[in-house]
């Protein structure tokens, strides 16, 4: 353990992916332009190395979003971290340019999200993971000003302790399997796909499912379809089909920076709205090219009579059993709910996440905070934890805060301005300045 170890920390991270990274950045443009010289900062990543969903990187996927919605643009346009740095830095700015297209493949992105940790890797610590946070024994009787954090090296199962006068915590979205389905070698969530892929003889898959009606269901179909020219693949989708995404200029505001306080200091009903009129912009929706390409491959396999694409609508799993290297999957098909069975060699389920939950992290220290009539954490708008009076110290939250902060809660879309809001607290919290509020970072541009 170094002697700084014995310190606490200004800030600590849980969890280094996007959010985290974006967080890290707008922390050192804080350094660099001499507003917080001193401020220390350590992020633990339980992977031994950054990686951010590498395993649904397919073949020419795209992102969904802008470039410009990086992790630093919207917060400081002028940014040596944004992802137009990195094109110049790599030497493809004109040929980017020349691409004509809003939207980089998730390959490049993943390369410009590598190339940024890389500058700010050395207040990162990879293979490590946070078992608990506590309060240590207080510096004032009845106050606490610091959290205490328990961490295991992944690699050796090695310990150590740090200290921490803030907690950001972004561990990312837990994979969610239809109920009753366990993965195994032969069903895989949509987060493991790639790797589990790649481990079979593509010889013997000649038989394929995949679940879902989101993005990532209509791209491993189309993966799988290409992949394996030799074999049936069949979509299961819960819907009549796949529903398009919204992504018209209108609909996109509500990903803007100002739709959170929207959200946030909005009504019951404003909140309702939002996610009834709006869920159709990210949750169980395909891109327009995704579904049409999906759908003239079916239809020119009617055309030719040779048939190996299969769209199940309106069909829902309601069981798996294996049997050696059989996968048998009980289904209830169409509107009538016929029951029928599968024979598969590996079914894919592309059945989304569950939020962030941080309860079990935070162990004891949960009931220092406070929670709403529903058992929601209250979260102020600053993305920290409402906690008891006696708690000086601040628990941040990157996800897991849909339904105070609204859609863009976890996603990249908002990912520069939420953390440079988190940033912005930790640093006014630090000075003594008003904690309740949070104002976007400008760093490099205008002033505070």
């Amino acid at each position: 353990m170094s002697d700084r170890e014995h310190e606490p920390y200004d800030v600590v991270g849980i969890g280094f992916g996007p959010s985290n990274l974006s967080l890290a950045i707008a922390l050192e443009e804080y350094r660099t332009h001499g507003l917080e010289n001193d401020l220390s900062a350590l992020f633990f990543e339980r992977q031994s190395s950054f990686g951010w969903h590498r395993n649904m990187l397919l073949p020419s996927a795209t992102m969904q979003i802008s470039f410009l919605k990086d992790l630093v643009t919207f917060r400081n346009p002028t940014s040596s971290f944004s992802f137009i740095a990195y094109l110049h830095a790599s030497g493809r700015l004109p040929q980017f340019a020349n691409n004509q297209d809003f939207f980089p493949t998730r390959q490049e992105f993943h390369q410009y999200l590598e190339w940024a940790q890389a500058r700010v890797a050395d207040r990162v610590a990879y293979g490590s993971e946070v078992t608990s946070i506590r309060l240590p024994p207080p510096t004032v009787p009845g106050l606490s000003d610091r959290l205490r954090l328990e961490v295991t090296d992944t690699t050796d199962g090695g310990g150590r302790v740090v200290d921490a006068r803030n907690v950001v915590i972004s561990t990312g979205l837990a994979p969610r399997m239809p109920e009753g389905t366990e993965r195994d070698e032969r069903v895989w969530h949509s987060s493991e796909l790639l790797e589990k892929f790649h481990r079979m003889d593509p010889r013997e898959l000649r038989r394929v499912a995949v679940v879902g009606a989101g993005q990532s269901a209509a791209e491993i179909t189309r993966f799988l379809y290409d992949e394996l020219p030799h074999a049936q693949v069949w979509a299961v989708v819960p819907s009549y089909g796949y529903s398009l995404a919204d992504d018209s200029p209108f609909a996109n505001q509500v990903f803007d920076p100002g739709a959170v306080d929207d959200y946030y200091f909005g009504t019951e009903q404003t909140r309702e709205a939002f996610w009834r009129y709006h869920r159709n912009t990210n949750y169980s929706v395909v891109d327009d090219e995704v579904i049409r390409d999906l759908y003239r491959r079916a239809y020119d396999e009617e055309v030719r009579g040779a048939r190996r694409l299969h769209i199940l609508n309106l069909t829902r799993i309601t069981g798996v059993k294996r049997s050696g290297a059989e996968t048998r999957v009980s289904l209830q098909v169409g509107p009538d709910n016929e029951v029928r069975e599968l024979d598969v060699d590996a079914l894919v389920c592309a059945t989304g996440y569950n939020a962030m939950e941080p309860t079990g992290l935070l162990g004891d220290l949960d009931r220092h905070c406070l929670r709403d009539e529903t058992g929601r954490y209250r979260v102020e708008r600053d993305y920290r934890i409402v906690t008891g009076p006696e708690m000086r110290c601040g628990i941040y939250l990157q996800g897991g805060t849909e339904h105070t902060h609204g859609l863009t809660s976890s996603l990249l879309s908002n990912t520069a301005v939420r953390s440079g809001e988190i940033a912005d607290s930790i640093v006014a919290r630090r000075s003594g300045h008003n904690a309740e509020r949070a104002i976007p970072t400008k760093v490099g541009g205008d002033s505070h």
